[in-house]
Order: structure tokens, then sequence, then C-alpha cells
């Protein structure tokens, strides 16, 4: 059988026009009654199954596109909004960015002034735990809405993300083939969503590879990782928490603040002859290559991940179907002098 993309698709094998098409499923009865018997004869035969949004919306939209993170000013969110950004206005749409602050009522109020604007479409980095589910859940039904990063559960059009058991096995690999196995280290209350499950693939990776965790976890709340990093994290190196030489940070954010704390305690950081530890971190931050020593991360697909949430819902504002309703990344190894 044919597989049908887009109403376009299905209006030029139907014999009948574009506007005719989508006048006849906004109302049936609005289309002569031989012209509605060539489009339903077609449906038949095609078994084509609209999308919701393209009916119910597609004339009343603006070319907007709304761009929603948990928190702009962390530099992943940053260059994940920008990239998302230019490739909306290569797509023809104006794209606007919110933040949400980590603040759920503040991401509720954001999706309500996005509904009152009539977006295309939105594409939204949800705060993960302690969203606000139903009311997401909610916004999601009457707006075509792509989730990344962090997903909920059979929520809007398709999750896109980074596949977080890649990440750590990659790390974790080269980490016990070049030196001590390492210590995980994160916050108690983690404020990004994938921490969670960047602990597990931690667990998964450590016990692939016949090596035995250990999980430091440190005190800090909030989004402001490098000050955690350096405060809790050298707290806990100065009270000897670590059971190996190695250190594992849940991001990259963290690494670079335990990086000020070693470089406070004159702890020397690297693989270089006089080195007493090593860290590494997760993410690939836009800052890590600048760090002294230059951070040793893995990196998330920045490209794959934006260009893949736009395509899904470029595809369901032109009319068609959803591909996948989950895709995730695999990331890339960065070997730098850190660990």
């Amino acid at each position: 059988m044919v597989r049908i993309r887009n109403m376009e698709e299905f209006a030029t094998l139907s014999g009948v026009s574009r506007p005719t098409v989508s006048k006849y499923f906004h109302d049936p009865s609005s289309v002569r009654p031989k012209i509605r018997a060539q489009i339903e004869r077609a449906l038949e035969q095609y078994d084509y199954q609209p999308n919701i949004f393209a009916i119910n919306q597609n004339r009343k939209l603006t070319k907007n596109i709304g761009i929603v993170v948990p928190y702009l000013a962390d530099p992943f969110f940053a260059e994940i909004a920008r990239n998302l950004e230019q490739r909306c206005l290569a797509a023809g749409f104006q794209p606007t960015l919110y933040s949400s602050h980590g603040q759920p009522d503040l991401e509720v109020g954001i999706l309500s002034n996005l509904r009152r604007l009539k977006p295309a479409g939105v594409l939204l980095a949800p705060l993960g735990r302690v969203s606000n589910r139903a009311e997401i859940e909610k916004f999601c039904k009457d707006v075509p809405t792509v989730l990344f990063d962090s997903a909920l559960d059979d929520v809007g059009l398709a999750f896109i993300g980074s596949d977080n058991p890649n990440l750590a096995l990659q790390i974790v690999d080269y980490l016990c083939r070049s030196g001590e196995p390492p210590c995980f280290m994160e916050m108690k209350t983690p404020a990004n969503p994938n921490a969670n499950k960047r602990r597990e693939a931690y667990l998964q990776a450590m016990a692939h590879f016949g090596q035995t965790p250990q999980i430091v976890k440190i005190e800090g709340i909030g989004w402001a990782f490098e000050e955690i990093g350096y405060t809790y994290g050298g707290a806990a190196l100065a009270s000897n928490a670590f059971a190996t030489n190695t250190i594992l940070c849940s991001n990259d954010r963290l690494a670079i603040g335990l990086l000020s704390a070693c470089y406070e305690q004159q702890i020397r950081v690297g693989m270089t002859p006089g080195c007493a530890i090593r860290v590494a971190g997760q993410d690939d931050h836009p800052f890590s290559r600048f760090t002294c020593p230059p951070l040793t991360t893995v990196a998330q697909d920045y490209e794959s991940i934006s260009a893949k949430s736009l395509e899904i819902l470029m595809q369901v504002i032109d009319g068609g179907a959803v591909d996948a309703a989950k895709t995730l990344f695999e990331g890339r190894l960065v070997m730098r002098q850190s660990a």
C-alpha cells in the first residue's frame, strides 16, 4: 500500500485539490456530494489518517514556534535553543524562546501564554518530575508539541533525547581502561531531570565491566551547578569521600566547579605524572574544552537532537504522521587532559 505522508500527497492521489480536501476534513457536508464520494473512496483505498492538528488548526495558525527550556542560562539548553532557533528561521518560522527557570508554575504559565498565541507548534524541554503533568498533557492535546531532553511518558507527539546508557557506557569504559574505576558524583536533590537516568546508567555500566560502583551524593539545590560542584564537591574532596582517584560527575557543570575546588586545595588533576585525581563529566558543555585542565567528557549530539525535533514538528504541521514516538541519539567520547 502507498504510504501517504501528508495532506498534499493525499490530495494528489485522490485527484482533488488540497484546499478542497482540507475543506472536507473540516466539514464533509461543505463539499459537493460527487467530490465527497471521490475523497471517501480515496480514504478507503489508501487508509489515510489525517493529522488532527492539521484539520482543526491549519488555517488559524501563526508562523510562530515556541521553544521552552528549563533554564536558558544553562549553556547546554542555550546551545540547544540556539540550534533550534536557527533551524526554525531557516524553515520560514518565527521562534520565540522561553525559560521556566526551574519553576513548575512558570512552566504552566508559559504554556498558557503560548496557547493564546496559537503557535504552529512547540518544542518543549519539560522540567520533568516536578512538572505539572496534567497541564502539559492537556496542552499537548491542543497544540502540536515535541518534547526533547526530558521525557514525560506518552505525552506529546514524540520525544527526542540522548541515550544515557550509551553515554555512561562510553565514559565508564574509557575511565576503567585508562586508570582506576570512577566514583559517581551527583546532587542529593538533582535539578536536571536526566540526573536519575545517568545514575542508573552509571550503575549499569559499572556492572557491565565487573566494577564496584560508588556514588557520592553532595548537597546543593537548584541550577547553580558550578557553585554546587565547587562548594560541596570540594567538601567531599576534603573529607576523602571518594574511594578511587577517578571522579565521574553527573554533568559537566558540576565537574567544572569540582575542578575549581581541586585547584583551591592544590590537588593536581589529569593524566600526567604528579596528578592526584582524574575528573570527567557528561554533556560536552560549550566551556568544557576551556577549563584547566580541559575536561574529558562524553558529548550529547546537539545537532541531531535539534534537527530531529524540528523535523518531526514540521511533519505534523504539514499534515503528516509521526515516524517514531521516541528517538535517542548516542553520545561521543571526548578525551581531554582532565582524565
